[in-house]
């Protein structure tokens, strides 16, 4: 599978600062994605984990659109132990991406969160993150029932 040209398909552009796969969907599509720190043209690409998924990045949408960002924000800071998970996932974005010296999201302060987008990304790719989880778990049916992303291999066009 040319991996490259699903991403394409499925961000309907074409996939910039790709590294890898980083998760794959349970119908065997790139669904997180591992970027290079920067793109071919050395433009900054501060997101490591980029959700790729059609349909896990429609529910992370209506997520953020019934207030998520705030509500999740709320949430850390309120609570300690997602306070904490949220602290250690900054400073381990940090680690693994020392280039550009940003957290998840291309955020300068851990506890200000702006796209949970790639906090779940950060999450599927990094399994054991409590705020990324709870992100996902607020989505009923995280994958596709029907394998779209194998449109991008037939050739057609994405809707």
């Amino acid at each position: 599978m040319d991996d490259e040209r699903v991403v394409s398909w499925q961000l309907g552009r074409p996939a910039r600062a790709f590294r890898r796969v980083a998760v794959r969907c349970p119908h065997g599509f790139p669904a997180v994605t591992e970027q290079a720190p920067f793109g071919d043209d050395g433009t900054p690409f501060p997101t490591t984990y980029y959700l790729t998924c059609p349909w896990l990045v429609a529910g992370i949408a209506r997520v953020e659109a019934s207030g998520g960002v705030e509500r999740f924000s709320r949430a850390a800071a309120a609570d300690p132990g997602l306070r904490e998970s949220l602290e250690h996932a900054d400073a381990e974005q940090r680690r693994i991406r020392p280039e550009l010296e940003v957290g998840i999201a291309g955020t300068r302060k851990p506890d200000n969160l702006k796209c949970l987008h790639a906090h779940a990304a950060f999450a599927l790719a990094r399994p054991g993150y409590e705020l990324g989880d709870r992100i996902m778990a607020e989505i009923a049916e995280p994958w596709c029932p029907d394998a779209r992303c194998g449109d991008a291999l037939a050739g057609r066009n994405r809707e």
